[in-house]
């Protein structure tokens, strides 16, 4: 999965295909608070752009 095939708005299975990891581990990532992610009802959902910055580094603060 290219970040182009990404969808504007990630559930964690969208970023357990795209790091390449297991579900669990994509869970825990998402709960981490890396990156903004906003809990609907039982679903995680991550904006792209959230994500992409996150995974870029480019969220770093000094």
């Amino acid at each position: 999965m290219t970040t182009f095939e990404l969808p504007e708005v990630l559930e964690v299975k969208d970023i357990q295909l795209f790091l390449g990891i297991g579900r669990s581990q994509a869970y825990k990532l998402a709960k981490s608070k890396s990156f903004h992610a906003v809990t609907v009802g039982k679903r995680i959902l991550v904006s792209k752009k959230s994500f992409l910055e996150w995974f870029e580094g480019n969220h770093l603060t000094a």
